[in-house]
């Protein structure tokens, strides 16, 4: 579904992503790790076409992601940022609501039917309750839960977030992570989850990409590549690792 061939991207003289090959399989939950600077954040934002690569082609259903209009692309991909905005002054339900925006026709009001897919999305995160609130009134793990939904409406194929579960509590952790698991299952949806803690991703997703020094370190199943081996080249930490947990500790 998604495909990178020898994808660079620099900030300055410094490539952060060095000639990257990878495909990604529709339907597969992705935890996408390594250490901060890594490019992990970089390889979402081109893949969602929001900043263009130096050099390389990623290929989307086989056509290049730049081919797609904005509305069609919005039909395709969805993605929940690391931070979400503050800097505007819509409720809750009115900014889920947006998730809607790629299916309607210009100057088209929103349906019942898009109403009752808000409803449905913001009782999926736990968000129902917060329908009325204002950024400012809500907090950060919120107004996250609120982002989540939103990219929930937009129903694609394809989800990718990055850190989703920074802002949110362990408790809300837990949830958000059974509600991606469910829907990866249930509906076959594709994941990209940029993700630091080890356990949660041996725990809820599938397959991993681990980034190091521009490249890919490793690509497969979660289980196969939290290795010592890896998690010490990657994390600089020594680790035991058992079929369900990941203990690591200062090298």
């Amino acid at each position: 579904m998604i495909s990178l061939q020898n994808l660079t991207y620099r900030y300055g003289d410094k490539a952060v992503l060095n000639r990257v090959s990878l495909d990604f399989a529709e339907g597969g939950f992705y935890a996408i790790m390594g250490a901060n600077g890594c490019g992990k954040t970089t390889l979402l934002r081109c893949i969602a076409n929001l900043i263009e690569p130096a050099e390389g082609l990623i290929s989307l259903d086989g056509k290049p992601v730049g081919s797609y209009s904005a509305r069609d692309l919005a039909q395709k991909i969805s993605f929940v940022r690391q931070q979400a905005p503050t800097d505007f002054d819509f409720s809750a339900f009115e900014m889920v609501l947006m998730g809607r925006n790629p299916y309607q026709r210009r100057l088209q009001n929103e349906s019942q039917h898009d109403w009752d897919i808000v409803e449905q999305c913001m009782r999926q995160t736990n968000t129902w309750h917060l329908r009325f609130s204002r950024p400012g009134e809500m907090s950060g793990g919120e107004l996250q839960r609120v982002m989540i939904a939103r990219a929930l409406a937009q129903q694609t194929p394809i989800m990718l977030l990055d850190e989703p579960l920074s802002n949110l509590d362990i408790e809300h952790q837990f949830e958000i992570l059974e509600l991606l698991k469910q829907i990866n299952l249930r509906e076959g949806k594709t994941l990209l989850l940029v993700i630091h803690d080890l356990n949660l991703a041996l725990q809820y997703c599938s397959q991993l990409v681990l980034l190091h020094q521009g490249g890919v370190l490793f690509n497969g199943p979660v289980a196969e590549g939290l290795t010592p081996a890896n998690i010490a080249t990657v994390f600089h930490v020594s680790a035991q690792v058992s079929a369900d947990s990941v203990k690591c500790s200062k090298m």
